[in-house]
C-alpha cells in the first residue's frame, strides 16, 4: 500500500528513508536536500502543465500525483516517495504529459542539472533515471552544444565577412624578391597577381619556398613564374563553410574572394579555423586526409552524433541538411579520388552526381544512396567500360560501408543502366517526358533532382538545360507529375484529425517523410519543372518558384515554413532515437509531441493538402488536353 511521508520531518531524514536516495552518503543527502525546492500544491490543482515535466524533476512528500495525457486520454497515479519529470518519467512521455495534484501534496523539487551532475558523478543512479542520457566520451570529442551553433554560425555566415583587409596585389612582372620584400613589410603569407584589374594568378609563402628558393629560381625573375595561375575563388557572399568544404577537399589554404569580376580579398584556412573550430569543420577536413575505407568509415560513424549536436542546438532543418550532406558529398569525393588513385585516371570525362535527397541537401542521418555517372559522348563500352564498372562499384560498395545503404531500387552508378554516355541520358528524359508512364514518372522523382559532386560539371548542366527547355510549360507532362505526386497525401481525416499509420512495423505512428516531406518535395519539384529552374533544393524551389509566378509568395512561405516544421520533427525524433541506442527512423509517435506541436503538426498538414488542391485544379485538363 502506499504511504504518506511525514511532512514536518526533515527533507535530509526523508531522502535517507527512500529506497533510491537512501543509497548515498550522509554527506551527499545533506548537499542534495540544500538543492530541492519544496513547496505545497491544492488538491485539483495543475504541477506541471505539457512540455513542463523536462525541466525539474519532482518528489511527492505527500499526498497523490495524477500524470496524464489529456490528448490520448492515458493517466497513472502516484503517491508519496515516488518521483515524476526529468529523468525519471520515460521519455516517450516526457514532452506530453502532465501532472496534477489529486489531494493537497507537498512537492521537492530538483533542477535537470543538478541531477545530471549527480547521475555523473554517481553512474550506478542512471539505473532509476533512464531518460538521462550519460555524457560519452564521443559526445566531448565531437563538442558541445555551442560548439554546434558556431557551426551553424559558420553555415550562414558569408565569407565575405571573414576578409581581415583589403586585397594585397602585384603585377606579374614584379620580381619575385620585390613580392617576398612585400610580403615580409605587409605580414601577409599571399599576394593575388593583377593585371588590367583582372585576378591574373596567386602567390603564397609556401610558393616562394617550394617553387623558388628550394630550386634555386633567379630571385629576380617575374614572380608569374612561381604562381598559381587562374586559382580557385569563393563568391563573397557564399557561406564560410561552403569555403572551408571546398579547400579541405583540394587542399588548397588561400583563396580569393570574388564580388563579381571584383576581387574583394583573400580568406585563409585560419582565418575559418579561427571563427570556428568545431567538429562539422574539422569531420569534413579529416575526411579529404584518409588514406583508407577503414578510415573513412570511423569517420562516418560520427554523423548520427553530429545530428545529435545540431538538433540540441535547435538547428534549423535547411541548415542541418546542408551540414550533413556536406559530410555525405566530402565521403563521395575521396572515395572517388581513391578510387582513382588504384585505377589510374578516368579515360574519359566524367559527372559522379548525386540523386534525391543528397542532392537537394536534404539529407539526415538516415539516408541510403541515389547516383548515377554521366559520361562523355567519346565513351566506347569495350575501351572504357570496365574502368567504370570498377571506379562505381567501389565508391557504391564504399558508401554502404559507410553507412549509406545500397539503393533497393539499385537506382546507383553502380548499376550499369544508370551509368552511361550524356546522349544516352539525354533519351532516357525525352522519353520519361513524352511518355510519363507509371515507372518512368518514379523515376523523374529520382532523377530530376541532380547535382554534380565530383568531375566535369558542364555534362551535366547542359543536360538539365535541355531537359528543362522539354518541361516548361508542357501542362500535359506536368498533369501527369500532379497525378503521381497526389498519391502522397497528408494524413489527415476528415474532420481534421491526424491518421495514424495501421497495420505495420510502426503501428500508431506518424510517417513524416512519406506523409509530410515528400509531399512538399514534390510540389516543388513540380513548380520548378514549369518554371524551368534549375535549382535542386526544396526550399529554393519554393522561394525561385514564386519569383518566377509558379506558386503564390504565400504559398511558398507557408510550404517552406511547414517544411522546416516537418523537418525539425524529424531530426529530433531521429536524434532522439540515436540517445537511446535505435536504428533512427521516419515514423513519429504523437506521443513524443507536446499539444502545441501537434496542433502545428496539423496546420502544416493543412497546408500541404491545400496547395496539393490548388495543383489540381490547375492541371486538372493537362492529362487529356
Amino acid at each position: 500500500m502506499p504511504h504518506r511521508s511525514k511532512r514536518n520531518l526533515p527533507l535530509g531524514v526523508l531522502l535517507a528513508s527512500h529506497p533510491i536516495w537512501g543509497q548515498l552518503s550522509k554527506k551527499v543527502l545533506e548537499q542534495l536536500a540544500s538543492q530541492f525546492r519544496t513547496e505545497p500544491a491544492q488538491a485539483n490543482g495543475l504541477l506541471l502543465t505539457q512540455g513542463q515535466l523536462p525541466t525539474r524533476l519532482g518528489l511527492i512528500l505527500s499526498g497523490e500525483v495524477q500524470l496524464s495525457d489529456p490528448d490520448l486520454g492515458l493517466s497513472v497515479r502516484l503517491w508519496a516517495g515516488q518521483m515524476l519529470g526529468f529523468g525519471v518519467t520515460p521519455q516517450r512521455q516526457l514532452p506530453t504529459w502532465q501532472a496534477k495534484a489529486v489531494s493537497d501534496c507537498d512537492m521537492a523539487w530538483l533542477a535537470p542539472q543538478a541531477l545530471q551532475q549527480l547521475c555523473e558523478k554517481f553512474p550506478s543512479l542512471f539505473y532509476f533515471f533512464p531518460s538521462i542520457e550519460p555524457l560519452e566520451p564521443d559526445d566531448r570529442a565531437m563538442g558541445s552544444t555551442s560548439e554546434a551553433s558556431a557551426a551553424l554560425n559558420l553555415l550562414g555566415t558569408p565569407i565575405k565577412t571573414l576578409i581581415k583587409r583589403a586585397p594585397i596585389t602585384v603585377a606579374p612582372d614584379t620580381t619575385i624578391q620585390a613580392t617576398a620584400q612585400q610580403m615580409a613589410d605587409l605580414r601577409v603569407s599571399s599576394v593575388l597577381l593583377i593585371e588590367q584589374g583582372l585576378l591574373f594568378g596567386l602567390v603564397t609563402d609556401r610558393d616562394l619556398r617550394n617553387r623558388a628558393v628550394a630550386q634555386g629560381l633567379d630571385i629576380n625573375r617575374p614572380v608569374s613564374d612561381i604562381a598559381t595561375l587562374a586559382p580557385m575563388t569563393v563568391a563573397a557572399n557564399s557561406p564560410a563553410f561552403e569555403a572551408l568544404l571546398l579547400m579541405a577537399r583540394h587542399n588548397i589554404h588561400h583563396m580569393p574572394v570574388m564580388d563579381g569580376a571584383k576581387i574583394a580579398g583573400m580568406i585563409t584556412t585560419t582565418d575559418l579555423t579561427e571563427q570556428h573550430s568545431t567538429s562539422a569543420v574539422y569531420l569534413a577536413g579529416d575526411i579529404y586526409k584518409q588514406r583508407t575505407l577503414d578510415g573513412l568509415k570511423q569517420i562516418s560513424g560520427h554523423v548520427k552524433l553530429l545530428q545529435q549536436h545540431l538538433a540540441a542546438a535547435d538547428a534549423s532543418a535547411y541548415s542541418t541538411g546542408h551540414i550533413i550532406t556536406a559530410i555525405t558529398d566530402a565521403l563521395t569525393t575521396r572515395l572517388i579520388q581513391l578510387a582513382e588513385l588504384q585505377l589510374g585516371p578516368a579515360p574519359v570525362d566524367y559527372a559522379w552526381v548525386a540523386a534525391g535527397s543528397q542532392a537537394r541537401s536534404e539529407q539526415t542521418a538516415k539516408s541510403d544512396q541515389d547516383n548515377c555517372l554521366i559520361l562523355d559522348d567519346r565513351y566506347d563500352s569495350a575501351a572504357h567500360g570496365d574502368y567504370f564498372r570498377r571506379l562505381s562499384k567501389y565508391v557504391c560498395d564504399g558508401l554502404a560501408e559507410c553507412g549509406y545503404i545500397h539503393c533497393p531500387g539499385e537506382m546507383m552508378a553502380m548499376t550499369e543502366q544508370w551509368r552511361q554516355p550524356r546522349q544516352v541520358w539525354a533519351e532516357y528524359f525525352r522519353k520519361w517526358i513524352e511518355q510519363p508512364k507509371p515507372k518512368a514518372l518514379m523515376l523523374t522523382c529520382v532523377f530530376f533532382d541532380l547535382r554534380v559532386i565530383h568531375g566535369k560539371t558542364d555534362l551535366l548542366e547542359s543536360l538539365r538545360q535541355d531537359v528543362l527547355r522539354l518541361t516548361k510549360g508542357n501542362s500535359l507532362f506536368l498533369a501527369h507529375m500532379v497525378s503521381n505526386a497526389l498519391k502522397h497525401r497528408p494524413p489527415l481525416g476528415l474532420f481534421g484529425t491526424i491518421s495514424l499509420v495501421k497495420g505495420s512495423e510502426h503501428p500508431n505512428t506518424v510517417d513524416l517523410k512519406h506523409s509530410g516531406i515528400v509531399p512538399i518535395v514534390d510540389l516543388a519539384r513540380i513548380y520548378a519543372l514549369a518554371a524551368g529552374v534549375s535549382v535542386a533544393n526544396t526550399h529554393d524551389r519554393l522561394e525561385v518558384s514564386a519569383q518566377a509566378g509558379e506558386v503564390s509568395k504565400q504559398g511558398a512561405r507557408d510550404l517552406r515554413d511547414a517544411l522546416e516544421f516537418l523537418g525539425k520533427l524529424r531530426i529530433a525524433h531521429q536524434a532522439r532515437q540515436t540517445r537511446q541506442g535505435k536504428d533512427p527512423d521516419n515514423f513519429l509517435a504523437l506521443e513524443e509531441l507536446s499539444n502545441f506541436e501537434r496542433s502545428h503538426l496539423k496546420e502544416a498538414f493543412s497546408v500541404v493538402q491545400t496547395l496539393q488542391s490548388v495543383l489540381q485544379q490547375r492541371y486538372a485538363g493537362g492529362q487529356f488536353g
